[in-house]
C-alpha cells in the first residue's frame, strides 16, 4: 500500500505471550518453585507409595494371627518377632545369609578378571563383544534361565556329561556327599543352587567392577612398576584398593538379590526354605500376613546395614 510522504508506518503488532510462555518466564525467574514442581511427583510416589507400603508392612508385622480362625486381627504383639528366634526360623535366616555371602564372594572372584580385561585390554569390537556377552543373559527371561538350569544340572544334563568325559565323576560324587553342600544330584544340592545363583547375578558384579577399574589411571600402575613393584604387588597395593568400591557396589546387587530370591531355591537345591520362600508360603499359602511381614523386615534391616557399610566404603561412587 502506498503511503503519503511524511506519514509514519504503524508499528507491527506484537504477538501476545501465550500461557505457556508466561508460565515459563515465571518458572525461569523462580528456580525454587520450578525445582519444587519438578520433584513433587517422584517425591509423592516415593513418600506415599513406596515408604507408605514399607510402613504398612512394618505395622502389619505386629498384628496377631489367629491359628484357629486363620484371620488377622490388629492387636499389636511381639510374638511374630519372637518367633523369628525359633530354631527353624533362625535356621532359615542363617541359610539365606550363608548363600548370599558365598554367591557374592564367588561373583567377585569370577567377575574381577573379566572386568579387568574389559577395562584394560579389550578394545574395538572385542570390548563390544564382552559387553554383549555379559549383558545378553540379562535379556533372557529369569524363569526360563532357572528352569533351564534344572535340566543342565540333572544327571542326564550336560554338566554330568562333561564330568564323565573328564573322568571327574568320583570327585563330583565326593563333593555331593559333603554335609551342607551335596545331595542326590547337582540339581538337588546346595552346590547346584549356588552355581545357578552365581550364574544369574554375575553380570551385576562385572559391570560395576569394570566401571571402577576404568576410573583407575593407568599411569599409577606404571609408576608402581617403575618403583620396582611386581605385578602381584601392584594389584594388591594399587589396583585392588582403588577398584574395591566397584566390588562393594556389585556386592550390593548380588547380596540383596540372593537374599530376597524365592524362585531359584524353589526349583534348584535340597528341601529347605529361604527367606523369600518363607514369605511366599506364609502369605500365599497360609495367609499369615503378620509373620510374612516380620520375615520381610529381616532382609530390609540387613540390607540397610549393608548399604550403610557400602556407603562408607565408597561403593556409591562406583555405580
Amino acid at each position: 500500500m502506498d503511503t503519503l510522504p511524511g506519514m509514519a508506518l504503524p508499528a507491527p503488532a506484537r504477538p501476545r505471550a501465550g500461557l505457556a510462555r508466561t508460565v515459563a518466564n515465571v518458572l525461569y525467574r523462580r528456580r525454587t518453585l520450578y525445582l519444587l514442581l519438578l520433584l513433587t511427583p517422584p517425591l509423592l510416589w516415593f513418600g506415599v507409595v513406596y515408604l507408605g507400603s514399607l510402613l504398612s508392612l512394618l505395622v502389619q508385622s505386629f498384628y496377631t494371627f489367629d491359628d484357629f480362625t486363620m484371620g488377622v486381627t490388629p492387636e499389636l504383639t511381639w510374638a511374630n518377632y519372637q518367633a523369628l528366634l525359633d530354631a527353624a526360623n533362625h535356621d532359615i535366616i542363617l541359610r539365606t545369609l550363608a548363600m548370599a555371602g558365598s554367591v557374592t564372594v564367588a561373583s567377585a572372584v569370577l567377575g574381577f578378571p573379566v572386568a579387568y580385561y574389559m577395562a584394560r585390554y579389550a578394545t574395538g569390537w572385542r570390548k563390544g563383544f564382552f559387553y554383549i556377552a555379559v549383558m545378553l543373559p540379562m535379556w533372557a527371561s529369569y524363569i526360563v534361565k532357572a528352569y533351564s538350569w534344572t535340566v543342565i544340572l540333572s544327571k542326564g544334563g550336560i554338566i554330568y556329561w562333561m564330568v564323565e568325559r573328564l573322568g571327574l565323576l568320583p570327585a563330583l560324587e565326593w563333593a555331593l556327599a559333603l554335609p551342607g553342600v551335596g545331595g542326590s544330584s547337582l540339581s538337588t544340592s546346595n552346590l547346584g543352587r549356588f552355581l545357578v545363583f552365581t550364574y544369574v547375578w554375575l553380570p551385576f558384579m562385572i559391570l560395576p567392577i569394570q566401571a571402577a577399574i576404568e576410573r583407575v589411571p593407568g599411569n599409577l600402575l606404571q609408576a608402581a612398576a617403575d618403583l620396582g613393584a611386581r605385578p602381584a604387588q601392584s594389584f594388591r597395593t594399587v589396583l585392588l584398593p582403588l577398584a574395591f568400591p566397584g566390588v562393594v557396589a556389585g556386592s550390593i546387587f548380588t547380596f540383596s538379590l540372593t537374599l530376597g530370591d524365592y524362585i531359584i531355591p524353589q526349583l534348584v537345591g535340597p528341601p529347605g526354605l529361604f527367606i523369600g520362600n518363607m514369605v511366599y508360603t506364609m502369605q500365599g499359602s497360609i495367609g499369615n500376613i503378620p509373620m510374612a511381614a516380620s520375615f520381610t523386615v529381616v532382609p530390609i534391616v540387613i540390607i540397610g546395614i549393608y548399604l550403610t557399610v557400602a556407603r562408607r566404603l565408597g561403593a556409591f561412587d562406583a555405580l
